[in-house]
């Protein structure tokens, strides 16, 4: 599993974070894309200079209607032309719209509806609930991306062999994006240690969306606070994430996962290995070295079945540099296990 962040060096960042970021919501005619890319609110109750992140520019072009290729040259070869493009927009098709900040910086642009789940707030409530597994409980991996966080953790006291000597345990992976980019997740986690790989099933997880009231004010700009109002919803939502984090490690559950990777040891590859993960890369859309490390990986474990070639997808999720994309190679070892029939012959037959 890829290592991020001690269980600290987390608690630090989120604390520094919520401290730093400021969220407003705003006219688009009360806002100005410059042509140095930067965004300029301007109101009689806020007035902020932030850059903007890659993402942002993202969302903005959505929201506008321009396609995100042809925004992205106009940003790197004609910064005049997008700043005209972007803010005849804002002032043509006008609407209120949240932005997020951190250190001076738009992360998000977003719907003035959306629901505000805060990573510190979100740990705050999930930590308490973790420490009740005792000393089985084990932090694996944690992380604070530009566009999420994570926190894996497994269940000593769980476990069970998938075959003679291969030992799984029990976990949950929690997931949470503060700028747009998806739902809260709560996720089952499969811990190999011979391999120490992690594998996130997403059939059985749980997701909770950002989507809350519309927020109401006269002015054109303003800063957002967590009024009392907001922090009783808050609470009760958390609850319901609580029960949902207590419900994630289940011994039925955990047995039926069990269960699919001893069936997918009896899956063989039977064709070529080298074709196989060739087929794979493509439905999966991975790169030429990502493709390389899962042949690598698949060849050094061994094992020339579905598990095996599960186990070197989530294996090499250790090698890749982001944290984000190793998630999503982790999450994808679920998506081996469950390839259709139809697709797994293809895959394991091809010479």
């Amino acid at each position: 599993m890829k290592s991020g962040k001690s269980l600290v060096e987390l608690a630090q960042e989120l604390e520094r974070q919520s401290e730093a970021k400021k969220d407003y919501v705003a006219e688009t005619t009360a806002l100005k894309l410059k042509e140095d890319s930067s965004l300029v609110l301007e109101g009689e109750d806020a007035e902020e200079t932030l850059k903007v992140t890659p993402h942002t520019h993202g969302q903005i072009a959505s929201r506008v209607n321009i396609p995100l290729k042809y925004y992205k040259r106009m940003l790197f070869q004609q910064p005049e032309l997008l700043a005209t493009n972007v803010n005849t927009w804002f002032n043509e098709q006008p609407e209120r719209r949240m932005i997020r900040t951190l250190d001076g910086t738009a992360r998000a642009y977003l719907s003035d509806r959306y629901r505000r789940l805060d990573n510190y707030e979100l740990a705050e409530t999930i930590l308490p609930i973790l420490t009740e597994m005792g000393e089985g409980m084990k932090i694996l991996s944690t992380e604070i991306t530009e566009t999420r966080m994570y926190l894996k953790v497994v269940n000593r006291r769980l476990e069970a062999e998938v075959s003679k000597g291969d030992v799984v345990q029990a976990g949950i992976a929690i997931s949470n994006s503060e700028i747009g980019l998806g739902s809260l997740r709560v996720e089952p986690l499969i811990y190999r240690l011979v391999c120490t790989n992690g594998c996130i099933l997403q059939d059985y997880s749980t997701k909770k969306y950002h989507v809350g009231k519309r927020v109401e004010s006269e002015a054109d700009v303003y800063q957002l606070y967590a009024d009392d109002t907001l922090k009783a919803d808050d609470k009760a939502f958390f609850l319901k994430v609580r029960d949902t984090v207590r419900a994630a490690i289940d011994q039925t559950k955990f047995e039926t996962i069990v269960n699919k990777m001893r069936d997918a040891k009896e899956r063989k590859i039977e064709g070529s290995p080298v074709k196989a993960v060739e087929v794979l890369a493509n439905k999966f859309t991975y790169n030429q070295d990502e493709q390389s490390g899962i042949l690598t990986h698949l060849i050094q474990g061994g094992d020339l079945s579905a598990y095996g070639l599960m186990n070197a997808v989530t294996r090499t999720s250790q090698d890749l540099a982001d944290y984000d994309r190793a998630t999503e190679f982790e999450r994808d070892g679920d998506r081996v296990l469950n390839l259709a029939p139809a697709t797994w012959k293809q895959l394991a037959t091809v010479k």
